[in-house]
């Protein structure tokens, strides 16, 4: 398939985070962000937007705070969300959307699940699920 240029692009990943509390959060966001960015050779300054979900068990800390605090999100436009309450879904759950602009081809994009989320996408055998 032929690259076309520079496109937006979606990259997903999730976590699960040990347990409510700030630090723990944090260490989460931190991971899981440094992972995406460092699995798909992205910069900073080519990420449109992010969006962090959490379940409803965490609420202890805004996870784009951590990501401006430790990542260099400074300028990256970034929003929380609760995450749907399913019967039966994981919790302690973390996932993430960054929009990035990129020459990447949809099929070269890496999605990154670690820990507990690795069940969410066991369909994504071509990419890293630490």
């Amino acid at each position: 398939m032929l690259n076309r240029g520079v496109q937006t692009r979606g990259i997903r990943g999730a976590t699960v985070v040990s347990s409510n509390i700030s630090e723990d959060i944090e260490k989460a966001t931190v991971e899981l962000t440094n992972e995406i960015i460092a699995q798909n050779s992205i910069m900073v300054q080519d990420i449109a937007f992010a969006i962090f979900t959490l379940t409803k068990d965490l609420n202890a800390a805004f996870p784009a705070k951590f990501a401006r605090l430790n990542c260099g999100f400074d300028m990256v436009p970034m929003m929380c969300y609760q995450e749907l309450d399913v019967p039966n879904s994981i919790r302690m759950c973390l996932r993430v959307l960054f929009v990035v602009n990129t020459d990447k081809n949809q099929n070269e994009i890496k999605h990154v699940y670690l820990k507990g989320a690795k069940s969410l996408r066991t369909d994504l055998e071509r990419d890293i699920l630490k």
